[in-house]
């Protein structure tokens, strides 16, 4: 395939990913994925076995997939946010391995899928083969084409190693949390229980901040954008005991139908929870959370 047509055709397939994705809440289904058709025609964006996808007609890598625990030793540093991507089996010049080092030689955008739990994916896009460590057997996959221009370990500075970790938490992190999170609701608000994917967000019980903030999905509660903001600012709280509160304030008010049926109905109603007890939300950090939440009822 000419150059210029595979990569009008592969940014045309990222698009589509991404904006199909965040109309699910972020994430799509194995089964899509390997379903996937151009103009009528299927074209896999994941391959049916393996971790990286290299359609026969294009000269470099499309997709790649990293998840913990698997075959290969995928690795994200911790001081700079980029990812380390282990060679394929097989002579690190040939096969899976050459069309990932076109990729960092025509400097093409690649899918990067983060599998969170089996069967569902995230995508981050677009990602770039910025670097090769054949003494690691790895490339170096970015979340930022800029990092093909600029140096990388020890040799980035404080700013660029900041921004490189901030890009990390927000391209690859949150959106991690937030499938984990709304696989594990079923794609439901913990509050009102609406089931629009693309309204709902995961919240943190404890702050990403905070040391005790992990992203787990024990410290998630999904919800839809209007209780997620009210619990961030302190108007929402969630007891322990999995009760809805509104704050004072806000049941004193008088306002719009927003606020009579959105908010102040939600008040004393249980959040709805995984049915997987292990996935439901912890009373301690809830616990925690409502010390904050308590004076303003």
């Amino acid at each position: 395939m000419d150059s210029e047509v595979e990569a009008g055709l592969r940014t045309r397939i990222i698009n589509e990913v991404m904006q199909r994705a965040e109309g699910n809440g972020g994430f799509l289904t194995r089964h899509e994925l390997l379903e996937w058709t151009v103009d009528g025609r299927k074209l896999p964006v994941i391959d049916y076995s393996r971790g990286i996808r290299n359609p026969a007609d294009f000269g470099s890598t499309l997709s790649i997939v990293s998840s913990a625990g698997g075959p290969y030793d995928d690795v994200e540093s911790p001081d700079d946010g980029l990812l380390h991507y282990a060679y394929r089996d097989g002579d690190p010049w040939t096969g899976d391995n050459r069309k990932l080092r076109t990729a960092l030689e025509t400097g093409m955008p690649l899918i990067l899928f983060r599998k969170e739990t089996p069967g569902v994916l995230t995508p981050v896009a677009p990602v770039y083969v910025v670097d090769d460590e054949p003494e690691n057997r790895a490339f170096i996959i970015a979340l930022d084409e800029a990092f093909r221009f600029m140096p990388r370990g020890r040799d980035m500075t404080e700013d660029q190693r900041r921004y490189a970790l901030r890009l990390a938490k927000q391209r690859l992190h949150q959106p991690a949390f937030r499938t984990r999170v709304l696989v594990a609701y079923e794609s439901h608000c913990a509050v009102c229980e609406l089931r629009h994917a693309s309204l709902l967000d995961a919240a943190h019980i404890i702050a990403d901040g905070d040391p005790r903030g992990r992203p787990t999905v024990t410290n998630g509660l999904a919800m839809c954008k209007i209780h997620h903001a009210a619990f961030d600012q302190q108007m929402l709280g969630v007891t322990p005991d999995y009760e809805v509160r509104i704050a004072k304030s806000l049941l004193d008010e008088i306002d719009g139908p927003m606020l009579k049926f959105g908010l102040q109905a939600m008040d004393g109603r249980r959040i709805w929870v995984p049915s997987r007890r292990s996935d439901r939300p912890d009373p301690e950090l809830l616990a925690d959370r409502w010390k904050a939440f308590a004076p303003g009822i």
